[in-house]
């Protein structure tokens, strides 16, 4: 089953939340829920989060579909806010988060606080509230300084990050939640998730907007080693299309329900640099010339990362659609018209 079949018969008539919903993944979230006539009840601070995100999704559904969203401006860390939110919630998509490695050993103490104890506080609400299934962003960055690719579920290395542990940390609680008080929980390894709307700007950008912005620009993007870095780039559609998929199967197994979510192919640094380069000059029509500075190699970063995606293909269908080179594109055409800030 992929993205496109998972229409309105399939979801049938239902009461989902998404937490982190003014940012880039809860957003396309929030727009495939409304576009198929659910009614979705959305939480944020806009910490990393963007009312211009919720604004271009309520003009894509258009009006009669946004009349389903209830938005309600809130702090994970805020229980009480929380609680009385989850009335009738069928389904959870918990995506609110503090990412970025970086940012986690720069200042650890706050994304502990909003990564482990935001997240305890959604999955708790969620158990009280008598929620059906609560699906998780949970992080490749888990698997940590474990070398073997690709990476499989059940082997996992040390975790070289703060944010890296608090990522862990959630898949701990999401299954001891599970086993002691029977919530069905589905955590998802998200692998370099990239497409429209991810922020380009601040210290914290991912790479992919950070670049398609340079390329644009025409400033020269830093890469950190010497380029061989690789990773497994993920297009935006395909994240929709796992946690959909999460949220939907009949039966998830009682431990360890946590998937990875990639799309099962390597990329170095130097070679994204590449294709961002030529899906930026096919946008544009026009030569890009750029080179790339090289800096060191940052603290917390793993070398090397490569999803396998057989469980999830087999457990739950998921057969992701689009592939690095046509996301670019996509993406690459979306900042043309909405621009790269």
């Amino acid at each position: 089953m992929t993205i496109g079949e998972l229409g309105k018969d399939l979801l049938g008539s239902r009461r989902w939340m998404v937490t982190g919903v003014a940012g880039f993944i809860g957003s396309h979230l929030a727009e495939f829920l409304l576009k198929n006539g659910q009614q979705v009840v959305g939480v944020d601070d806009f910490s990393t989060g963007k009312a211009k995100n919720l604004e271009l999704v309520r003009d894509i559904v258009g009006a009669e579909s946004w009349r389903n969203f209830r938005f309600q401006r809130c702090d994970i860390r805020d229980l009480a806010t929380l609680e009385p939110l989850l009335k009738n919630v069928e389904i959870v998509l918990h995506q609110a988060a503090l990412g970025s490695v970086p940012r986690s050993l720069k200042d650890p103490l706050t994304s502990s606080a909003v990564n482990i104890g935001g997240f305890l506080n959604v999955l708790e609400a969620s158990r009280q509230a008598g929620v059906r299934r609560f699906v998780y962003a949970a992080s490749g960055s888990t698997y940590g300084d474990h070398v073997e690719l690709p990476k499989v579920e059940e082997r996992i290395g040390r975790p070289l990050s703060p944010y890296a542990v608090t990522k862990y940390v959630n898949e701990l609680f999401a299954e001891v939640f599970t086993s002691a008080y029977g919530i069905s929980t589905v955590g998802l390894r998200y692998f370099n998730v990239f497409g429209p709307r991810q922020d380009p700007d601040g210290p914290y950008a991912a790479v992919i907007p950070k670049w398609i912005a340079a390329a644009w620009s025409g400033n020269p993007p830093t890469i950190y080693g010497d380029g061989e870095t690789s990773r497994d780039f993920t297009y935006v559609e395909n994240v929709v299309q796992a946690n959909m998929l999460a949220a939907l199967a009949e039966s998830i197994p009682k431990s360890i329900a946590v998937y990875n979510v990639a799309f099962g192919e390597r990329t170095s640094l130097n070679n994204l640099f590449e294709q961002i380069v030529a899906a930026v000059e096919k946008t544009k029509g026009a030569p890009v010339h750029l080179k790339p500075i090289y800096a060191e190699f940052r603290s917390g970063d793993i070398r090397h990362s490569l999803a396998s995606i057989e469980k999830a293909r087999q457990q739950l269908g998921y057969v992701p659609r689009v592939g690095l080179k046509e996301g670019l594109i996509l993406t690459a055409e979306w900042y043309k018209t909405f621009g790269v800030s």
